[in-house]
């Protein structure tokens, strides 16, 4: 499993119509993109560092970075 900064974490549910947990990684601290990933969770707000099981998949997106460094 491979993840940057602002890409969402889903955990989906063990469970038959179970609920899916989803939240933002805020910072990979593995090398490469490697868990673990400090994430914020949607549905609470709250931080916390996770280690992601088989029931987790990493929804990627486009990350732009600004070709002048981001200066104005």
């Amino acid at each position: 499993m491979k993840a940057a900064p602002g890409d969402r974490l889903v955990i989906h549910s063990l469970h038959v119509d179970g609920p899916v947990r989803d939240g933002e990684i805020l910072e990979v601290r593995g090398a490469d993109g490697a868990p673990p990933y400090l994430v914020r969770w949607s549905d609470t707000g709250h931080e916390g560092l996770v280690f992601p099981g088989p029931d987790a998949t990493v929804q990627h997106f486009e990350h732009v970075t600004p070709a002048d460094g981001g200066a104005t």
